[in-house]
């Protein structure tokens, strides 16, 4: 694993970190290694502390339900989607409560087979999820429309000055051991202000997770699927671990699909609607 790659930005300390705890054996760090990695109070919606716990320590428990009511995350030895969800709850510890509970509100809420659309979207946002924020509408609205060529060639530059990706999906963390071209995550797009742009990532990253938790929880964000915005990841300049993000990259139509005329564009998030204070 590289993880000098620029999809790692968030978890680069965290995975020196294992690196340096790995066990003898060659196995992943188990859950008492990453337990260590949690911020300070991470709990979960009932202010039940969050706790790794190995799976075959919880037979039978009801994934969503058991952290809402324990803290408890069930989480399998030796398995990197794992490893990779508990790091997420790591660095967006309050989104990831906030899902797990609005999860928890839909299982209640709902007497049919079917999940419905809220948990759809909140199982795609959990396993595939980046955020995108940019001070440039313009550029977030390109990218809700899918306008490939804009976002991706006419303003390449922008990727590394104006733009910031957080991966929250455990699963993308996952599928970054082996990318490929296709690799395509959901976005949520939030427009900030130049005030949140200017500070440290780490602070926007806070700041995101502690501003996003609450309105997610109640739906105004994440409400199902439409309110998340399909991105080729491998599409960013400098994140194909390949040589060749040429104009012959970018014209594959597989990859990089036009939005269809009958298509909606995800909406673009105010953070100033959102900002919760510290």
């Amino acid at each position: 694993m590289d993880i000098s790659r620029p999809y790692w930005a968030d978890y680069r300390g965290l995975l020196q970190h294992l690196r340096q705890a790995a066990p003898a054996t060659g196995e992943l760090p188990g859950p008492q290694q990453v337990q260590s990695l949690l911020p300070p109070h991470a709990v979960n919606q009932r202010g039940l502390p969050i706790r790794f716990r190995p799976s075959a320590l919880l037979p039978g428990a009801a994934y969503e339900q058991h952290i809402f009511q324990t803290g408890e995350v069930s989480t399998r030895s030796n398995n990197w989607h794992d490893l990779f969800n508990a790091l997420v709850w790591c660095r967006f510890t309050r989104l990831k409560s906030a899902m797990n509970a609005a999860h928890f509100v839909q299982l209640g809420s709902r007497h049919k087979p079917d999940r419905g659309p809220q948990r759809d979207a909140l199982t795609l946002f959990d396993e595939s999820g980046v955020i995108v924020a940019s001070t440039r509408r313009g550029f977030l609205n390109a990218l809700a429309a899918r306008e490939w060529n804009e976002v991706f060639v006419q303003q390449k530059s922008v990727w590394n000055e104006e733009v910031l990706v957080f991966v929250c999906g455990h699963a993308l963390l996952e599928k970054f051991l082996t990318p490929y071209k296709a690799l395509t995550a959901h976005a949520l797009l939030l427009h900030i202000n130049d005030g949140l742009a200017s500070l440290p990532r780490e602070e926007v990253l806070q700041n995101v997770d502690r501003s996003l938790a609450q309105p997610l929880l109640e739906s105004r964000i994440v409400a199902s699927t439409a309110s998340l915005s399909p991105l080729p990841l491998m599409g960013i300049p400098g994140w194909w671990p390949q040589s060749g993000q040429d104009a012959d990259f970018y014209a594959d139509r597989r990859v990089f699909r036009p939005s269809a005329a009958t298509q909606g564009t995800a909406a673009v998030l105010e953070f100033a609607d959102y900002q919760a204070r510290p």
